[in-house]
């Protein structure tokens, strides 16, 4: 969105805005706006309001203006649409989206594996001016790390990662700070297991810096180090958590494993000893394995639970995860993560009969809260809680939204005789022909809360967008998508201020569609 210049008039008096109790209009907004006053963070704030107050007016709806389809899978990021293996790049800030710029085709080994898209500080001096933009890192098939600018698609910079490993995912640690590749796990095959060879490297894991980019390092998971049941390993916020196959998870310091095992600080395009004085990234060379971790490091968690699903966050920390018992499916257990107790109401479950299990996140917000998503029902859930206290915390309800349903489907008939007949199979609560939640998505700049809502009830299947306040839940307005939604395909949905996209996979097809907001004609 584009700002207004502060102003460049000096006053030798400045007298703060009144602050007023009503809400101010657009018109009253923008009048301050342009006075300069305040700094640039307000500047924002009022950008968005004015945007979110127009979003939500009567007079306003969103138009779909573009439908496109592809047979390969189309990502859209930043207001812009990826196409044909990230070749085609459309722009969505247009009434219609607009090709920004088209590729030449990659070979299969140029192929793309894997993207992170990169927006560059703005409290920050960069060296080189390309930094200063927004670029896509993408994974190539052939093990090519490289930086794409995101408004050309021309190639920045390239980094080769290794002859020896094939990578394969690409991971933010701390978001916009710090990412890894992670290689493809190795696995045992039952030749080898007949022949009694046991394969002890898991994966491998190089993580850089971001603007510039800068390596850090490459380590190696082994089962010699951290065990014979590890089957995965992630970085999140600078903790290295490995997945184990008897269902738990243990998470290891990063910054700690760095400070004991780093061998050799290296600098890409510079000459490293470890690769016999060969350049750091350069094929065929790639980076030199510099993390030598040789014993299993202190653990700072460690929980059993099912599908190696742990979730950490809330004010204060607290974890959510499922049991790995067969008593506890369908049930999410919140406790603290300072001693692992438990907090009240801490075990939550959806009273709910659906094919898809309900599902449950920390809110992306910031906020602490939880967002507990089922077929029939939201809850927006919060922590209640002191750090050092001795109490446990308290899991309560912010808000509930539920769907209205018009005729509740009885299990019970009776015939004309007078005789009661029991249904022998009950409908499930997420059956496509009811009215249903499916997904949520948050709309940070504008505080709101998208949902998609579907309903079969006419005998074809329909989707709308209801837009509800995020620290209340009020429903504030409904957005219906003209084209059917079909539950047994894959289904995405992106809101973006002023931009709807839908994506759908029919098959080996995928359709993308494209809503914009316009102003209603009267």
């Amino acid at each position: 969105m584009l700002l207004a210049a502060p102003s460049r008039k000096k006053y030798h008096l400045q007298m703060a805005p009144q602050q007023r109790k009503g809400s101010a209009n657009a018109a009253e907004l923008l009048s301050r706006r342009s006075t300069g006053l305040g700094n640039t963070g307000t500047l924002i704030r009022h950008n968005l309001k004015i945007l979110r107050g127009i979003l939500l007016q009567e007079n306003r709806t969103f138009t779909k203006v573009w439908s496109k389809t592809s047979k390969s899978t189309v990502m859209y990021e930043n207001c812009k649409l990826y196409f044909e293996n990230y070749q085609h790049c459309y722009s969505c800030v247009h009434v219609e989206p607009q090709i920004l710029y088209k590729l030449p085709t990659r070979s299969k080994q140029e192929k793309i594996e894997d993207t992170l898209m990169c927006h560059s500080p703005v409290e920050k001096s960069l060296s080189s001016p390309s930094d200063h933009k927004p670029s896509l890192l993408a994974l190539t098939a052939n093990n090519w790390l490289i930086r794409l600018s995101a408004e050309t698609g021309e190639e920045l910079q390239r980094v080769y990662l290794s002859p020896n490993y094939k990578f394969r995912y690409l991971g933010w640690d701390v978001s916009q700070e710090t990412f890894y590749v992670k290689s493809v796990q190795n696995k045992e095959t039952p030749l080898a297991r007949q022949a009694g060879i046991t394969q002890n490297t898991v994966m491998h894991i190089a993580i850089f810096h971001v603007f510039p980019l800068e390596v850090i390092g490459v380590m190696e998971i082994n089962k010699k180090v951290f065990g014979n049941g590890v089957i995965g390993a992630d970085l999140v916020q600078g903790v290295l958590a490995l997945y184990y196959s008897n269902k738990s998870v243990k998470m290891y310091s990063f910054e700690h494993i760095i400070q004991r095992y780093l061998t050799e600080k290296l600098t890409l395009g510079k000459q490293s000893p470890l690769l016999g004085g060969k350049t750091v990234g350069d094929a065929p060379f790639g980076i030199p394995l510099n993390i030598q971790i040789t014993d299993c490091p202190p653990v700072l968690f460690k929980v059993s639970c099912a599908e190696n699903s742990v979730q950490i966050g809330g004010n204060p920390w607290h974890y959510i995860y499922t049991p790995p018992r067969k008593k506890d499916e369908g049930t999410y257990h919140i406790c603290s993560l300072k001693d692992g107790t438990m907090a009240t109401n801490g075990v939550q479950e959806m009273d709910s009969y659906s094919l898809e299990n309900d599902g449950i996140f920390f809110h992306p917000d910031d906020s602490g809260r939880i967002i507990h998503v089922g077929p029939v029902t939201i809850n927006v859930l919060k922590i209640l809680g002191e750090l050092n206290s001795a109490l446990p915390s308290k899991v309560v309800e912010d808000f509930s939204l539920k769907t209205h349903r018009n005729n509740p489907i009885s299990q019970v008939t009776v015939t004309s005789s007078g005789r009661t007949v029991k249904k022998r199979f009950q409908q499930l609560d997420d059956d496509p022909s009811q009215k249903t939640f499916r997904m949520v998505e948050y709309e940070d700049e504008l505080d709101l809360l998208a949902i998609v809502v579907t309903n079969g009830e006419e005998g074809e299947g329909r989707a709308c967008i209801q837009l509800h306040d995020n620290q209340t839940g009020q429903l504030l307005r409904t957005i219906d998508l003209i084209e059917t939604w079909d539950e047994t395909n894959k289904n995405e949905v992106f809101f973006d201020k002023d931009t709807i996209v839908h994506v759908e996979q029919k098959n080996a097809k995928f359709c993308c569609h494209v809503y914009k907001l316009f102003t209603t004609k009267t």
